[in-house]
Formats: C-alpha cells, sequence, structure tokens
C-alpha cells in the first residue's frame, strides 16, 4: 500500500512541500522515513518517481531483519548498486555514531523516539526490542507487518533473535494506523501469551506499547501488563 505521497512526483509537489524544502525549514526529524530515503536517493527514473522508489526500498527495508545487504537493495525497480551501496554505507555509518546498545530503557516513553518512525505505516508493524541485564538495546528487530494476531505474532516468531541476543527482557511495540490507542482483545491476549512465554525461557516481558502518531498506550504503565 502507498501513502498518498507516494504517489506524487517529487517535481509535482508545492516547493514548500519537497523534502529537501521541509528539511531546511523543519529539520531532519520532522521528515517521513519515506522523504529522508528520497534526499538519500536523490532522484528517481522515467516513469518512476523518486517518492515512489522510496516507498518500496523502506518496505524491502521493513521487512528484513538487520542491516539491508546490497543485494537485497537492489532489487528495488529503479534502485543501481550506485545508490544502494549509498544507503548501506549511510546505515552503518549511523550505526557506528549512535551505539544503539548504550540507549536505555527507564521507562515506556524512553520507547517512543525508537518506534515513532512506524507511526505513519498504512499496516501495523510488530516490534520486538532485546534488552540486556541493565536494560540497554541490544536490538530492534520487526517481527511481522500486518494485521496483528495469533497467526503473525507468535512466541517463537518474537523470541527466536532475542534468544540468540542472550537477552534479560524484551520489550514488545506495534503501531495502530487508525490513531486509536485502546487495545484489541487479540492485543491483551498476545500480551499475556508473550509474557507466559517469556517467563518459561527465562526472558522478562517488560512492556507492550501500542503506538500512533499522537502518543502511546503502555500496558506497563496502565497496570495491564
Amino acid at each position: 500500500m502507498e501513502t498518498i505521497l507516494q504517489k506524487r512526483i517529487i517535481q509535482e509537489l508545492d516547493p514548500t512541500e519537497q523534502p529537501r524544502s521541509r528539511l531546511a525549514v523543519y529539520g531532519a526529524a520532522a521528515l517521513s522515513d519515506i522523504e529522508l530515503l528520497s534526499l538519500l536517493l536523490g532522484s528517481g527514473m522515467k516513469n518512476r518517481g523518486v517518492l515512489q522508489i522510496a516507498g518500496d526500498l523502506l518496505r524491502q527495508i521493513d521487512s528484513g531483519n538487520g542491516p539491508p545487504e546490497l543485494s537485497e537493495l537492489t532489487s528495488v525497480k529503479g534502485l543501481g548498486t550506485a545508490k544502494a551501496g549509498a544507503i548501506c554505507a549511510a546505515w552503518e555509518f549511523t550505526r557506528r555514531r549512535l551505539k544503539p546498545g548504550f540507549s536505555k530503557i527507564n521507562s515506556p516513553s524512553d520507547i517512543l523516539p525508537m518506534v515513532r518512525h512506524y507511526a505513519d505505516r498504512l499496516q501495523e508493524h510488530f516490534l520486538c526490542l532485546s534488552l540486556n541485564g541493565a536494560h540497554e538495546v541490544i536490538r530492534l528487530r520487526v517481527v511481522s507487518i500486518g494485521l496483528v494476531n495469533r497467526t503473525m505474532v507468535h512466541p517463537r516468531e518474537v523470541f527466536a533473535d532475542p534468544l540468540q541476543d542472550r537477552a534479560a527482557a524484551v520489550v514488545a511495540a506495534h503501531n495502530h494506523p487508525s490513531g486509536n490507542l485502546e487495545p484489541s482483545t487479540e492485543d491483551r491476549e498476545i500480551t499475556q501469551r508473550l509474557k507466559k512465554a517469556g517467563s518459561i525461557l527465562g526472558i522478562t516481558m517488560l512492556d507492550h506499547i501500542i503506538f500512533s502518531k499522537e502518543g502511546y498506550y503502555s500496558f506497563l504503565e496502565e497496570g495491564t501488563l
């Protein structure tokens, strides 16, 4: 699924709406993931605008598990080795500078900066943060994309990577594209299933966060974990 922004070619946007102009006025933090990727790509190709390519690239990255490989990125139509290489280089440079392993979770609000860029997705993205014993983030991964239900979110899928990480705890999070932060019945059921599974595996489930552009719901803060 594409956002309205993806369907429009950069040149058709009002100059004040173009990512480069928005970056100059509002700063990089105000831009969506698609806009940021479009700036890294620079341009599109005939009959395929840069925002369309950026949208496909974002879906490729979201569906992956870890840093993107060059061969994966070049499978995106309109993305050659030069631009794909630039994306890989930017990813690695950012990883080295930010050192995500040193981000410590002290409260549910600390999680929001790490996941809020998923709030504009049109599908639900179920995320899992692996934490060490000091509650420092080891890794953030996308577990599934699509409606959050028993089929898409199974404990084995959620805990497979944290087990390899030797994580002491996890935090689950998923976006609600509708903007409604109230947990569904399945959200509550899945939270309890994951909590029980984590207890058996010796990995504490600290919280489950439901978020949107407007805010978040924390099972821990609401006393429903």
